[in-house]
C-alpha cells in the first residue's frame, strides 16, 4: 500500500516543523510535509509548485486559513478589509484555481467558513470583516460545486461555531469552547475522506453554542 502523503501550510514555521513531526512519529505510512507560507501574498506559484512536487496530485483539498479583526464597524479600515480578505476570501479562491490541473477526479474541496457566515446565523458587534468574509466563502463554495461537477469534483463548506482555537480567544477572550481544535481536527479529516459521498456544494453548521 503506498505512503499517504500530507502537505500542511502556515505562516508560523516552528508551529508547522512541530505538528508535522509530531504526526510522522504517529502514523506510520502517513508522511506529513510542513510548507511555511503567508497566503496573503500575491502569487500562490512557488507555494504550489512544491505541494506539486511532494504530493504529484492531489485528492483532498482543505481551506482552513483564516484571520480575524475584532473592532467596530467604525474603525475598520481598509488595510483590516485587505488582510482579512485576503486570508479568507482570496487565498482559497485562488488556491483551488490554480490547484484545479492537479486535482484527482474524485477529489474533494473542503472550506471551513464559520456560523458567523452563515445567512441567518447570530451575529456580533467587531466582527462584520470576519463574517462577511466567511460568507463570501460559503457562496463561493456553493457556486464551484455548480462549475465544478463535469470534473467530478466535489466541493463543500463547513461553518465552524465555537472551537477552543487562538481565533476564537481574539473574538471572545472570557469564553470557553466546547469542542477544542483536535476533536474539531479528527472531525474535518473524516469529512474531507468521506462527506463528498453525501454532500456537495453544501453549507453544514458544525455548531454546539452561541458563539
Amino acid at each position: 500500500m503506498p505512503d499517504v502523503r500530507i502537505a500542511i501550510v502556515a505562516r508560523n514555521e516552528f508551529n508547522l516543523q512541530s505538528l508535522a513531526g509530531a504526526c510522522n512519529l504517529k502514523k506510520g505510512k502517513t508522511i506529513v510535509q510542513p510548507f511555511a507560507y503567508d497566503l496573503s501574498q500575491d502569487s500562490l506559484e512557488p507555494l504550489i509548485e512544491r505541494i506539486i512536487h511532494f504530493l504529484g496530485s492531489v485528492d483532498v483539498l482543505i481551506n482552513n486559513a483564516g484571520d480575524l479583526v475584532n473592532k467596530p464597524f467604525s474603525e475598520t479600515g481598509v488595510e483590516d478589509f485587505n488582510r482579512v480578505m485576503n486570508i479568507n476570501l482570496k487565498a482559497p479562491f485562488f488556491l483551488i484555481q490554480r490547484m484545479l490541473p492537479w486535482l484527482n477526479p474524485g477529489s474533494h474541496v473542503v472550506n471551513i467558513s464559520s456560523m458567523g457566515g452563515v445567512q441567518g446565523s447570530v451575529k456580533f458587534p467587531g466582527l462584520s470583516l470576519y463574517s462577511t468574509s466567511k460568507g463570501a466563502l460559503a457562496v463561493l463554495t456553493e457556486c464551484l460545486a455548480a462549475e465544478l461537477t463535469a470534473e467530478s469534483i466535489s466541493v463543500n463548506c463547513l461553518a465552524f461555531g465555537s472551537v477552543q482555537t487562538a481565533m476564537l480567544e481574539r473574538a471572545f477572550p472570557d469564553y470557553k469552547a466546547p469542542v477544542t481544535a483536535e476533536e474539531m481536527g479528527r472531525y474535518v479529516a473524516g469529512f474531507a475522506m468521506e462527506g463528498h459521498k453525501f454532500y456537495n456544494g453544501k453549507i453544514l453548521p458544525l455548531s454546539l453554542s452561541t458563539p
